[in-house]
């Protein structure tokens, strides 16, 4: 489970999914599977969360990695290659950003 906290020392990587109500549940199928067969596997990953909106439009997903490396290194797997080449298929867009976590209210 993701832990959101200032003084963690991660790499914090949000990726928003753009899809239509039609593909969002093959969508997140897709994503369950590679987070639990390939991602959570990998050096670094320490947990990650994938969130759907109502209108099942989009989809988010919050990751934590021990290093900005780590999670590059995962993306450029052959498997996730192969993965996320059927993920954009799914998708109008995807866009993974990384980002620190600045303050929490």
């Amino acid at each position: 489970m993701p832990t959101i906290s200032k003084d963690r020392a991660c790499q914090t990587v949000l990726t928003t999914f753009e899809t239509t109500p039609g593909m969002a549940q093959d969508l997140m199928e897709a994503l369950q599977s590679a987070y639990s067969e390939v991602i959570s596997k990998q050096k670094g990953f320490i947990a990650a969360a994938l969130h759907i909106n109502d209108a099942q439009t989009r989809i988010a997903n919050y990751s934590q990695w021990e290093e900005r490396g780590d999670y590059q290194a995962m993306l450029r797997t052959e498997e996730m290659r192969k993965r996320n080449r059927e993920i954009n298929g799914m998708c109008k867009t995807f866009e993974p950003v990384m980002y620190e976590v600045e303050g929490l209210y």
